[in-house]
């Protein structure tokens, strides 16, 4: 993964949306149906600069720096994807948005997961990517890493395109270990989101790598939750899930470079381009 792959030229200046108690960062590219895309985390919405054209080309999409990302300073209050997920509900009234589509990736995918659970009746479609439901899904080895994660590890990260991201377009430079500190504890903390899932009204698009931070079985299990893979499709499509999910797993690919995968822009266009 390189620096660049992190970059996007921006083709409008970036506003500041003060909402939820937070004053949150937002771009807005293109012109369509309105997209929310969000970011994984240590990232910002720079991370999908090579598929942001691509995304663009029929969507007004915008782009937001989450809670202590990328040029949204922190605030005080966890790191908590419930907390996030309400930052988005209310830029979507501050926007006047009506119901737009909701993508994210990994911490994005989960914020944009709850998005869809808390606030049904504010999201269009739904994009979750890359994000598991239960954290006894992901590999023992990733967890065991994601348990170092603390702000101690600030220097040894310097190298990192997510380092040099946020030292370039943080309002606070100074913070990152503060961020790695509280990304931390919050990847400490159990959650399963099945029963949520279970429940889920909104059209939802799960999206994964065949070699991603937890097996493939698991999103399978998330599609299985919401009424997919359990019959035949039908000729006519008549066997399909009730509430209009879909599942893709995309070949050749990881956690760590979905995000700006032309398969990843691919799919999601096609779920986001369907009749409700």
């Amino acid at each position: 993964m390189t620096t660049t792959q992190w970059t996007a030229e921006p083709t409008t200046t970036g506003r500041y949306a003060d909402v939820n108690g937070i004053n949150l960062y937002y771009e807005t590219h293109g012109q369509g149906r309105p997209m929310i895309l969000l970011h994984g985390g240590l990232g910002s919405g720079e991370m999908f600069g090579p598929i942001l054209p691509t995304l663009a080309g029929g969507h007004q999409v915008i782009l937001v720096d989450l809670q202590g990302h990328g040029r949204t300073a922190d605030i005080d209050r966890p790191l908590d994807i419930a907390l996030m997920a309400d930052d988005i509900a209310a830029l979507i009234d501050h926007l006047g948005l009506e119901q737009p589509d909701v993508v994210g990736y990994s911490l994005g995918g989960g914020v944009a997961l709850l998005v869809a659970i808390r606030h049904p009746d504010k999201v269009g479609r739904l994009v979750s990517a890359s994000a598991g439901i239960r954290r006894d899904a992901t590999y023992p080895e990733i967890l065991a890493q994601q348990g170092q994660v603390t702000g101690a590890a600030a220097e040894l990260m310097k190298e990192t395109p997510m380092y040099e991201l946020y030292q370039r377009v943080a309002p606070r430079p100074e913070d990152f270990p503060r961020l790695l500190d509280k990304i931390g504890e919050a990847m400490a903390k159990d959650f399963d989101f099945t029963e949520q899932v279970r429940g889920l009204r909104v059209p939802t698009l799960v999206v994964a790598a065949d070699a991603d931070m937890q097996p493939p079985s698991h999103f399978v299990e998330v599609f299985e939750l919401l009424d997919g893979g359990l019959r035949d499709g039908g000729w006519a499509g008549e066997g399909r899930p009730t509430g209009g999910h879909a599942l893709a797993i995309l070949p050749g690919l990881t956690h760590y470079n979905l995000f700006s995968s032309p398969l990843f822009a691919a799919v999601t266009l096609a779920f986001l381009g369907q009749e409700s």
